[in-house]
């Protein structure tokens, strides 16, 4: 009876004498209610039976979720869902045990998902926070990354689902848009005016060039075609006889006045020429 008794004890003792840190977890070793600052990573570890005990610590990511009622800075009240992401830091596990305790979440990172979610949300108007979310997040993000960060509480992500007004305020919301979109499309149509006239100028431009130049194409033609005509009346009226320049050594046929006498109309040389002689050599 007593062996078995002993046995037994034997058994619990060896039993309590180990303690399995799970992983994603670390352990902090506590003696007596004194609080080590030993971290002790996952797997086995031994420990004094009824005298030390191993307290887990999830490292994890975990997520905290909570919706908050905030003001705007014009003063439009918002409503939010939010969610964070956080982990604890490994090496700060055993202070934040210390001087929190397990229920950490509820004590200190609720309450700073609130107020840093005011806080920043009383910096943007209402029609900011819908158009800026992404800088109102990552306003968010590092208010709690500061905040927390005391409590060696690690900041990885935070999400804002949405932020939802009233309904005056949506309907406002949404006729500005509507506005804003009939203006772009105003000014989208000015500007599609504009190169369309644009291209009709041009065009334009292009058209009266071309006539320009078929025009001095005709007109050469037709100067052409006035002096075959010239020279073709020239020959019609000419009596046989050349007129003649004198003055050089050499006679020559003056073919311009001949031209030019048909054309104005006469007949006549335009001035009298002598017709050339041959003088006889004097006698010796």
């Amino acid at each position: 009876m007593g062996l078995g008794i002993a046995a037994l004890l034997v058994i619990i003792v060896l039993f309590n004498s180990f303690t399995v840190v799970e992983y994603g977890h670390v352990g902090i070793r506590k003696t007596l209610g004194k609080m080590s600052t030993e971290v002790m990573p996952e797997g086995l570890h031994i420990q004094v039976p009824f005298v030390q005990n191993i307290i887990p610590m999830n490292i994890q990511v975990m997520k905290s979720e909570a919706d908050a009622a905030a003001s705007s800075r014009d003063m439009q009240i918002t409503r939010t869902h939010i969610a964070v992401n956080y982990k604890v830091d490994p090496n700060g596990a055993y202070k934040l045990l210390n001087t929190v305790g397990p229920g950490y979440a509820n004590v200190v990172i609720s309450p700073a998902i609130q107020e840093v979610l005011k806080a920043v949300t009383a910096q943007f108007s209402a029609e900011e926070l819908i158009t800026k979310r992404t800088t109102v997040a990552q306003e968010v993000h590092d208010g709690l990354a500061e905040r927390l960060g005391h409590y060696h509480i690690l900041i990885t992500d935070i999400s804002i689902v949405n932020f939802e007004f009233d309904d005056a305020f949506n309907a406002s919301i949404e006729a500005k848009q509507i506005a804003s979109q009939r203006a772009m499309q105003a000014e989208n149509d000015l500007k599609r005016i504009e190169i369309e006239a644009k291209q009709t100028i041009t065009q334009a431009k292009a058209e009266a060039e071309s006539l320009r130049l078929k025009k001095m194409e005709v007109t050469n033609e037709l100067v052409q075609l006035k002096q075959i005509e010239v020279q073709e009346k020239a020959l019609e009226k000419w009596d046989g006889k050349l007129p003649l320049v004198t003055g050089g050594a050499t006679p020559f046929i003056d073919l311009d006045s001949l031209t030019h006498n048909s054309s104005s109309g006469s007949s006549a040389p335009a001035a009298k020429i002598a017709p050339v002689t041959e003088t006889a050599p004097a006698k010796q």
